[in-house]
């Protein structure tokens, strides 16, 4: 019943109706590429950090006296 609901592209991968008209993906896929950018830029930042100042605050924090 369910899958007789759902729209052919998302059938087998949702359950339930399904989106109702076509704002319903724009919606989806609008979160889908802010998802992805801020994924995209956390591993970024993450495996390359731009700090490389001798005073940046990180460094105070990381000296043991």
């Amino acid at each position: 019943m369910c899958e007789k609901q759902q729209p052919k592209i998302l059938r087998g991968i949702a359950h339930g109706a399904g989106p109702e008209n076509n704002l319903d993906y724009v919606i989806v896929w609008t979160m889908v590429a802010i998802v992805l950018v801020t994924l995209f830029f956390s591993l970024k930042y993450l495996i390359k950090p731009k700090e490389k100042e001798a005073n940046h605050i990180k460094r105070n924090h990381l000296i043991f006296e």
